[in-house]
């Protein structure tokens, strides 16, 4: 079954879990559950959907913002399955509501700077994110998010300034060390992304997003055997073709003494995106 199709699976049994048995049930009995109000989901309900994909969960979590507008929980995981979606306008908008009702509500605030980060105007979340970060000064996550998002609108010293508080209050954070390093990528300096990114993926809460841009920053480098032993370790090989190609396109031009735009916030973008293929 194709990706999408089973992602498709995966909403229709949510939807029908959330409907019940209606489809099934006597006329009468269909009549009483459309008279009853309904009710949200319980607690093993929330984590057992929580560990489906993001089209299943946003689902869910629609269902239940539905049942009740003012659950913040249900708010912000909405939003983050949205953004998850590639929609991130929309994610950024549910967030924004979570604050209506919960002015402090620091994921909420997250869940914005993520969003506008991720749709490119990183600029809008930056209030956000600020906010976040004076109501919760001693939380790292306001502050790995601010470095993202001040390097998007080059703010080079704030968003260092933000990464270095971010490591001093979570040392040999892989995240952080992984939102820096992308940051000296778009910058134009794989070798400094390299140094950062060996450190990241070193820590027991590394990603394989994370390995994958370590392989990039060699890859930029010039350095395309030492890419491929990582991809090739943790990509099938469709994958793991396609990665290589690309990386492969970004050296050539390098070689022919055409300059190469390793500082394109862009490149980084594409290189992300393949990872979703």
């Amino acid at each position: 079954m194709s990706r999408t199709r089973a992602s498709s699976s995966i909403a229709l049994i949510a939807l029908t879990l959330v409907g019940g048995l209606a489809l099934t049930a006597p006329a009468s009995a269909q009549t009483e559950q459309a008279a009853a109000p309904r009710v949200a989901a319980t607690a093993e309900q929330r984590a057992a959907y929580g560990r489906l994909d993001p089209l299943a969960r946003s689902v869910f979590w629609s269902r239940e913002v539905e049942v009740n507008p003012a659950d913040p929980v249900a708010g912000v995981n909405l939003a983050e399955a949205l953004r998850q979606l590639g929609q991130h306008e929309q994610a950024a908008t549910v967030a924004q509501q979570v604050l209506v009702t919960q002015p402090q509500n620091v994921d909420a605030m997250l869940e914005i700077g993520r969003a506008h980060i991720a749709r490119g105007q990183a600029f809008y979340g930056i209030a956000a994110l600020e906010q976040a970060k004076t109501l919760a000064p001693g939380d790292w996550r306001p502050l790995s998010l601010l470095g993202v998002a001040y390097q998007q609108v080059r703010r080079a010293d704030d968003a260092r300034a933000a990464w270095n508080e971010a490591l001093r209050l979570s040392p040999d954070n892989a995240e952080v060390m992984n939102n820096a390093a992308m940051a000296q990528m778009t910058g134009g300096d794989p070798a400094g992304a390299e140094t950062l990114l060996r450190r990241a993926v070193a820590q027991p809460g590394a990603s394989l997003q994370m390995r994958l841009n370590l392989a990039m920053a060699l890859g930029l480098q010039g350095r395309i055997p030492e890419a491929e032993q990582i991809i090739r370790r943790d990509l099938p090989p469709e994958a793991a073709e396609r990665n290589l190609e690309w990386l492969r396109n970004q050296v050539r031009p390098a070689t022919a003494g055409v300059e190469t735009d390793t500082a394109s916030p862009a490149l980084v973008r594409t290189w992300s995106s393949l990872q979703g293929q």
